[in-house]
């Protein structure tokens, strides 16, 4: 990882934990990572929960983030929530286009790009979710899925709407499945992301960007992912759940 990028290690709780059981586990996460100064750390709860954790982790150096959110400011729209609903709960980034999104819920990269255009309208920080399949991957398809999935999620935005914008590529067939593409494999597609939004965006964007692994990370893989020169954190999983565990990777 450069030394110009600030790693970040992101938590995405998923559907997990009641609001005292959040607020619990982010109490004990505040105190086992205290003294991170140079990486950020980030949590991710259920929509319920989040006001929950923001009363417990405020003044700390931990963050908060939703899990998703509409591209509408307000509506008819039940059961969806907005950019604006997310900063009133303390947020101050969201996760768009998870690959559970896309599956279960039927996300595609144009709603994916409607999601970032409003999150970056509501000025939170965009955690823009992308990677292949198996068959994809073992079809030789990885490249141009990303690029198609770069190309159609960050349509029509300048370098300086993105400027704050986190990618994290995801293998689908790596997460939750214990699979974790080899330190070789993250890095050799992080390196071709980095080298899309360069010819999108120049040269100074793309050295400045994040770009997060995800699927299966753990203490046990997160220090060798993070010696690879485009590795820039990590979006946990599974292995956040547990403040423990998921101090350990922090402190990688």
């Amino acid at each position: 990882m450069e030394q110009n990028r600030k790693p970040l290690i992101a938590g995405n709780w998923k559907m997990f934990k009641t609001c005292s059981e959040a607020a619990d586990t982010a109490e004990k996460l505040v105190k086992l990572t205290a003294g991170v100064n140079d990486r950020e750390v980030l949590i991710a709860p259920t929509f319920t929960a989040l006001s929950d954790v923001r009363n417990v982790i405020k003044g700390s150096h931990v963050l908060l983030g939703g899990q998703n959110l509409f591209w509408e400011n307000e509506g008819a729209y039940t059961g969806e929530i907005s950019g604006q609903m997310l900063v009133s709960a303390g947020c101050s980034h969201v996760i768009i286009g998870h690959s559970e999104r896309r599956q279960y819920f039927f996300e595609t990269d144009e709603t994916v790009n409607k999601k970032i255009k409003a999150a970056i309208q509501s000025k939170l920080i965009p955690i823009f979710c992308i990677g292949e399949s198996e068959k994809e991957r073992e079809s030789k398809n990885t490249f141009s899925v990303l690029d198609k999935q770069v190309s159609k999620g960050l349509k029509d935005f300048s370098s300086d709407d993105v400027k704050e914008l986190v990618i994290a590529y995801e293998p689908v067939w790596a997460i939750g499945t214990g699979k974790t593409a080899t330190s070789a494999q993250a890095q050799e597609a992080h390196l071709f992301i980095r080298s899309l939004i360069e010819k999108k965006f120049g040269k100074m964007l793309a050295k400045s960007l994040r770009i997060l692994y995800g699927g299966s990370v753990k203490q046990n893989n997160i220090a060798e992912l993070m010696s690879m020169p485009d590795v820039d954190g990590a979006l946990v999983g599974g292995a956040s759940l547990d403040a423990e565990t998921y101090a350990k990777i922090v402190h990688f």
